[in-house]
């Protein structure tokens, strides 16, 4: 019989012993292991071309016109359909990416490296809000911005993490908890943390990038992108769960993502099988010309936040972001207090002013799902169920109870029966 509670702390403590840094960047076909040429990355549970939500086939759409293989979005919707382009979900690459999250061979990727159990982890860079690929758009302005963020982008913010790395790199578990204190939770709204990362960045950007007036330019775009931080803070999540995965005995959750069709986990001692559900539908705060009819099912890999014990689960810790996904300021702390229920402690290091500064609830445990009926809560951006079109508001979403049962009943066979 197993000790069910000895192997939850076990999971909890690799987690809360994690020590993520942004130490490099790097193309993501020379510095993602197993990425070949023509695969392409996505966020979610695994999924081939002809189940892809709107938003994952825009960015697939976005990614090949991107790498120069086709020259119209028809060729490249040909291309994909056609068996040229392989997918395969981001976290079987020790990756994550929101929203679609699709990353593809010549992005460039941040390398995030856990110092206390050295394994990495990678994210590809944010585009800000609106049309961008994540969101599925691909017009001839997502294309050349991503342009840019190679071409400009890229080598300035390379040669200053560089820079910073014989000092230690940049500390985003510093920034992470820095920032819940300064009004963030860190998956709708990186406004702190992202102005947090550029105080850090910047100064090794002016002496170090190879073009010393493109960091002026970066820091303009940084400055109008509130949400740039969130790929770094999703992949300094992923570089802090890892290690918690495989504890024989363990019912703690270690992977939630979306693809915009299913919903799935990962639990810490049930191996590398997802389980699976529909995505669910986002309760949205629509942009101005939307309805509910445009709004695709919940997607990304950013459910990496909630399951590091953030983002909707320290919805206490941000009050402001209420404006941006609804509700109210009180609406947060009951959603925070309710997680307390499913989880297997609280973090050491992330915690809530207003809480009294009580340690974030952390460790979702499928057991507690099942037995209180209570799942976890997300907050999120939404994409419009056509591609092309990209975000069309923000909201909150509840993750599907059958996955939870499914990983349940697996459980039970496992270590209860």
């Amino acid at each position: 019989m197993i000790d069910l509670e000895k192997a939850n702390q076990e999971a909890l403590n690799r987690l809360l012993s994690a020590q993520p840094v942004l130490v490099d960047m790097g193309i993501a076909k020379d510095t993602i292991p197993g990425l070949n040429e023509r695969t392409f990355l996505h966020a979610g549970p695994p999924i081939k071309w002809e189940d892809m939500s709107g938003p994952m086939r825009g960015a697939v759409i976005a990614g090949i016109l991107f790498e120069g293989w086709a020259k119209t979005p028809e060729e490249a919707e040909k291309l994909a359909s056609g068996g040229e382009v392989a997918f395969e979900p981001n976290h079987h690459h020790h990756a994550v990416g929101p929203m679609a999250g699709v990353i593809t061979p010549s992005m460039p990727v941040f390398v995030v490296e856990n110092k206390a159990f050295g394994n990495k982890s990678y994210t590809n860079i944010n585009e800000g809000l609106g049309k961008v690929m994540r969101m599925g758009a691909y017009s001839e302005e997502v294309i050349e911005r991503l342009r840019w963020i190679k071409r400009v982008m890229y080598p300035a913010m390379q040669a200053g993490i560089k820079h910073a790395a014989p000092d230690g790199g940049i500390d985003l578990k510093f920034i992470i908890a820095q920032a819940l204190h300064m009004g963030d939770e860190l998956h709708n709204r990186n406004k702190a943390a992202t102005s947090l990362f550029v105080r850090m960045l910047a100064p090794h950007m002016i002496e170090a990038a190879p073009v010393v007036k493109d960091v002026a330019d970066v820091v303009r775009f940084l400055d109008k992108s509130d949400i740039f931080f969130v790929n770094l803070a999703m992949a300094a999540a992923k570089a802090s769960l890892e290690p918690a995965h495989g504890v024989e005995g363990s019912s703690m959750v270690t992977i939630m993502s979306r693809n915009g069709t299913e919903f799935g986990i990962k639990v810490s001692g049930l191996g590398d099988d997802w389980f699976t559900a529909p995505a669910a539908i986002p309760e949205v705060l629509l942009f101005p010309g939307f309805t509910k009819d445009d709004v695709n099912p919940d997607i990304g890999d950013s459910a990496i936040m909630e399951t590091l014990g953030v983002g909707g689960f320290a919805l206490a810790a941000a009050p402001a972001i209420v404006q941006f996904i609804g509700g109210s300021p009180q609406d947060g702390v009951n959603y925070t207090m309710e997680m307390y229920e499913i989880t297997v402690g609280e973090n050491n290091v992330y915690t809530i002013p207003y809480l009294n500064f009580r340690g974030t609830p952390t460790g979702i445990d499928i057991l507690k799902v099942v037995e209180t009926g209570t799942t976890p809560i997300l907050d999120t951006g939404v994409a419009c169920k056509r591609p092309g079109v990209g975000q069309v508001g923000a909201g909150i979403v509840r993750m599907p109870m059958e996955a939870f049962e499914k990983a349940a009943e697996r459980f039970a066979e496992m270590y209860l029966g």
